[in-house]
Formats: C-alpha cells, sequence, structure tokens
C-alpha cells in the first residue's frame, strides 16, 4: 500500500511537473526597476504595465485601430456621456469575476459597479498619497474634493461611505460620475488600468500599508511571483472572463503580422500562460541577453547598439537571417530636466532666477546628446507636447531646442551670474557660490547623460555635481521636493497634449509636475484649454502655454524618443500600441519552435 502510494504521487508529481513545462512563457526585461502594484500609489511606467495585466480600467484601446480607438473592456457599452461633457454613465457588464484570494472568504467575487466607485475614492483618500489624483480634481468631480479637505480639516480618515453628488452608483452594475467643468477627453482617462484599474475593498482593508504586494484585479493575469527589483512573473487569471483574441493588425503592418494576428483570430486570451519580467537596468546585458534568445522580446533596443542593431534604421540583415521581427515607431513621450521651483538656487520666479534657468536650458547640446548617447534615436524637443499627440506639431518651434552657449553667458553675466572670487566657477548675484545637484542613477546611459551635462556646465562656468541613487529612491525623493534637478521621461496615456500641458499645471505639483511649477497665467490658459472642443481654438491656447513653459523655464525639455521593439521568430502576433499597457494577453509563442525554456 505504501508503495502503491508512493508510485501515485510520483506519477502526480510528473503530470503536474509536465503540465507546468508546457505552459506558454513569455520572457522579457524592465530597464527600470518596479515600485509597486497599488494603482493609487504608483506613477512610474513600469510598475502600471504590470498593473495593467492585473487590472482592468472600464475601458481600453483597440488594440490594431489606427487612429486610436477607447473600446469597452469590463463595460457592457461605452459610457453615455451628456451633451456638455458634465455627466458620465457606465454599465459594467455582468458575470466578470476578480481572481481568486483569501480577502474574499473563499467566495467568488464578482466585479460591480460599486468597485469602480471604491477605487476612484481612494485616490481622494490622504493615506495613498496618489501621484494622479489631479486627473480626476482637474475635472472637479462634484464634491470629492470638498469632501477629502473637510475630513482632513477635521483629522477624520477618509469615509468612504459618504455618498457625493459627483460620483453614485446607480444600481449594481451603473455608476456616475458628475463633473463641475466640462471636459470632452475627460473620459480617455478611464482606459487606463495603471491609474484606474477596478481595486476590491475588501483586498484592501485585508492587506491594508502592504496592498502594493497584493494586486487582485479581473484582467488575464494575477501576480505569481516578485522578488523586488528582480523578478516579477505573472499567471494565467483561472477567472478570467471568456474573450476571444478579434484584433486587427495595424495598418503599416507586414505581411507576416497580418497573417500571425489572421492566424489568432478567435483564440481565447490570454494566449500566454505565464509572462516572466527581469530587471536589469544595465543595456548591454540586457541586448546580450535577447541575442542569446534568453528573451522573446526586447522594448526598447538599447540605444548604445542601434548601429548595429539597425544600421538607418532597418533590422540588420543579420538579425534578419535569424528571423527577428522589428517595430520602430515615435513613442508619446518627452525626456525632461527639471527644475525645482521651491528650491532657493533654481527655483523662482523673478528675472535673475529664470535667467539662470533660461542660460542653462540653452547650454544643452542636444545635436551632441542626440548623436553620441542617444544614436539618433529621438528628435529634439521644442516644448512638452510630443509631435504625434494631438496639440503637438512638427512646426512648432521654440530656444528650448537652441544651442546657444555664448547667449547663455551672456544671460549669466547680464543677472549677475558671475566669477567673484576667481575660483573659475560662477557665484550667485549674491555673491555665495552657484552650486547645482543633479539626481541620476548608475545605468550606463545615465552616466552617458550626466557626462554631457558636466561638459555642457564647465562650459558656461556653473558647478554642477550628481547625486547617484537607484530610480526608484529618486522617484521617492522627488515626489517628497528633495531634488534640486531630476532627468525623466513622461509618457502619455492618451492620444491627448493635455497630459504633457499637466507638466505645469500647480493641481499635479510633485506628480505630472514634478518641477512643481505654479504660474496663473499658465494655469488659466491649461484650465481653457480642457474645456475647448478640439479645434483650432484649443491648439492655439495648447501653444501658448508651451510657450510659458518655455519662457519660465522650469524644464529642460530635452527630446521626444524613438523607440524599436523586436521579437523573437517563435513569438507571434507581437504589434505594439502605445496606449495598450498589456500587451502580453494579445502575443502568442510557438513552443515548437522556440528555445527548451518554453517546453
Amino acid at each position: 500500500m505504501k508503495l502503491a502510494s508512493l508510485l501515485t504521487a510520483l506519477l502526480l508529481a510528473c503530470a503536474a511537473t509536465g503540465a507546468h513545462a508546457a505552459d506558454k512563457l513569455l520572457r522579457y526585461a524592465f530597464r527600470v526597476a518596479e515600485t509597486g502594484f497599488d494603482p493609487v500609489q504608483v506613477s512610474d511606467k513600469y510598475s502600471k504595465d504590470v498593473i495593467a495585466g492585473i487590472f482592468d480600467a472600464p475601458l481600453e484601446y483597440d488594440f490594431g485601430a489606427r487612429p486610436f480607438t477607447l473600446r469597452p473592456a469590463t463595460l457592457a457599452a461605452m459610457p453615455e456621456v451628456s451633451a456638455d461633457f458634465r455627466t458620465l454613465t457606465f454599465r459594467v457588464k455582468p458575470g466578470i469575476y476578480f481572481s481568486d484570494d483569501p480577502a474574499f472568504g473563499g467566495r467568488k467575487r464578482e466585479l460591480v459597479a460599486q468597485d469602480y466607485v471604491y477605487s476612484l475614492k481612494r485616490h481622494y483618500d490622504p493615506r495613498w498619497k496618489s501621484g494622479n489624483l489631479y486627473l480626476l480634481e482637474n475635472a472637479r468631480i462634484l464634491g470629492l474634493s470638498e469632501l477629502r479637505r473637510e475630513l482632513m480639516k477635521a483629522g477624520k480618515p477618509f469615509d468612504y461611505d459618504r455618498e457625493v453628488e459627483g460620483l453614485k452608483t446607480l444600481d449594481r452594475y451603473t455608476f456616475q460620475i458628475r463633473l463641475g467643468l466640462g471636459d470632452p477627453r475627460f473620459i480617455d482617462n478611464f482606459a487606463d488600468a495603471g491609474t484606474f484599474g477596478a481595486v476590491a475593498r475588501e483586498v484592501v482593508e485585508r492587506y491594508g500599508d502592504h496592498i502594493m504586494e497584493h494586486p487582485v484585479g479581473t484582467n488575464a493575469f494575477r501576480l505569481a511571483q516578485w522578488r523586488r527589483s528582480s523578478r516579477i512573473v505573472l499567471e494565467r487569471n483561472p477567472n478570467f472572463r471568456d474573450l476571444r483574441y478579434a484584433e486587427s493588425a495595424p495598418p503599416d503592418a507586414d505581411a507576416r503580422l497580418q497573417a500571425e494576428v489572421a492566424a489568432l483570430q478567435g483564440r481565447r486570451l490570454p494566449l500566454v500562460d505565464r509572462v516572466q519580467i527581469d530587471v536589469i537596468e544595465e543595456n548591454q546585458p540586457r541586448w546580450l541577453s535577447f541575442l542569446r534568445g534568453e528573451f522573446d522580446v526586447i522594448e526598447e533596443v538599447p540605444q548604445d547598439f542601434a548601429g548595429e542593431a539597425m544600421p538607418r534604421g532597418r533590422l540588420a540583415p543579420h538579425l534578419a537571417r535569424r528571423g527577428l521581427h522589428m517595430q520602430r515607431y515615435p513613442r508619446v513621450d518627452v525626456w525632461v530636466s527639471y527644475f525645482n521651483m521651491e528650491d532657493p538656487v533654481v527655483g523662482g520666479y523673478t528675472p535673475e532666477k529664470t535667467a539662470l534657468r533660461r542660460a542653462i536650458n540653452l547650454a544643452v547640446d542636444l545635436d551632441r546628446e542626440i548623436r553620441l548617447v542617444r544614436r539618433g534615436q529621438a528628435v529634439p524637443s521644442q516644448g512638452p507636447v510630443p509631435p504625434i499627440a494631438y496639440g503637438g506639431s512638427p512646426s512648432f518651434k521654440t530656444e528650448m531646442s537652441e544651442f546657444d552657449p555664448a547667449r547663455a553667458k551672456a544671460l549669466l553675466d547680464l543677472y549677475g551670474y558671475v566669477d567673484r572670487d576667481g575660483d573659475g566657477w560662477r557665484d550667485l548675484p549674491d555673491g555665495a557660490p552657484l552650486r547645482i545637484e543633479y539626481a541620476t542613477q548608475p545605468d550606463a546611459q545615465s552616466r552617458q547623460l550626466i557626462e554631457q551635462w558636466q561638459k555642457n556646465m564647465d562650459a558656461i562656468g556653473i558647478r554642477m555635481s550628481f547625486k547617484v541613487a537607484k530610480w526608484p529612491e529618486n522617484l521617492k525623493a522627488s515626489s517628497a521636493a528633495r531634488l534640486q534637478m531630476w532627468g525623466v521621461g513622461w509618457t502619455g496615456t492618451t492620444p491627448d497634449g493635455d497630459t504633457f500641458l499637466a507638466m505645469g499645471s500647480s493641481k499635479s505639483k510633485g506628480a505630472a509636475n514634478r518641477a512643481r511649477f505654479d504660474l496663473p497665467a499658465f494655469e488659466a490658459l491649461y484650465n481653457r484649454q480642457k474645456a475647448l472642443p478640439d479645434g483650432p481654438e484649443r491648439l492655439a491656447v495648447m501653444q501658448d502655454a508651451q510657450r510659458l513653459l518655455v519662457a519660465y523655464a522650469p524644464y529642460k525639455f530635452h527630446v521626444h524618443r524613438i523607440w524599436t521593439d523586436m521579437a523573437q521568430p517563435w513569438v507571434k502576433g507581437y504589434s505594439r500600441n502605445l496606449f495598450v499597457r498589456d500587451f502580453w494577453k494579445y502575443v502568442d509563442i510557438d513552443t515548437d519552435a522556440s528555445p527548451k525554456a518554453h517546453r
């Protein structure tokens, strides 16, 4: 009997091992470490990418459609929006379930309207320090900001059970949002699961301050393993609804991709069983791991290797012979260095403070940065809004892209930033030493960027030092206004330029507005463009707002990046929609053609 039991156990173990080995695994790497997995608390791209695979927003972008098109994700139909854009009614589709978790007490937990109401209210709860609250406050959901201020003043915890005029459930599956300002594009926010994914109240109350480690959602995957800043493993959510592949190939798809998309039609999503994400901050090991077949996809081929991987923007012949495929696309993003406007040295709005920042910006050699550091994989910025986003334009020109060290020196001389003690470095107008500290990271590209900064600042006599820390540490310090300068990328979550103008809005200080810029004239323009329909008038207001940001210079807008992704020949259906974070559920792995790691 004991022997029979042992044999049975061994057979079961072998069967389980075989089933696991047969799972389809998608492997790739992040170049920056994640911070956690709570939609309310995170603001970085990489954490949001993971969150979007676990949680569902009400809407999503059609994966293959161009121009970019919204469609229901967990809704029965598109939301009803009033003619004045002040009332939005959402109807959740019945029969969608969260992944299993002890917080549900062994019961299968359905997604309902109240989950979205609760999740939106969490952004207003000071406990969670939401970096995305400005997206909601800009549109003034009636009563929520007032409730937040009332409870903060009284020193009371946020009251999730208090009903407010602007956010209500109408029945089990229907909720309604009422705004104080009509915003024709407010609906776009609800396609970003990285920010507005539905979180169950029971889960938050069970895990409390550890909620970042316990994401429980309704999307295709659930968190299976997490080694912080090292590896994230997602696995198929057994409770995921019956959703079938019905995507179209993007208009620029080649014959290979068109055929792969056609072959995937009708397949149940997700197409892979697990996603393994490793954090590899250095470009060389990340690229070499991909070439060795250890990763199936590389997002953003490192710029250091652009020349050998894609000379003149075309896939290198030796990679083409291996069957690799490539997708090259402009990002809806901007790379900036921000000045902390509350800092006593680089901040402030007086003429001499503005002159200092403008002089620094004029001394930055963008052409050299693009050629030597970014290997041609970027275009210079004229302002925050990328040319391919609404409100951007290839014809829009400002001094932001100019390299003019002579003019920079003249500005510094004019406003009293001169060398008073003969040590070769400029001093402040009051005679105190002028010292600027720039925060950076320890990876190779960051080192190359600070080398450029060092040369540029040395050339105009400004002493700049560099404070090196891991990216999550810099993000935390930035949110607390402890950094004087820092270089970061800002990526749009919608095709509209409002996301980038928010970098100057006082409502988004410490979030989109890391510079903590606060100028009433800009705020008036920002609010005005939000209320206008798309058209020439709104475009003119958006450009006026950008010119103010250039004139007061709370940022150095460096570049808009061009990314090139590559996929191994055994990856099927790989393409990218800039506004779909969880592309994983739309790609397949041909395990017969893939390495042993997939078998």
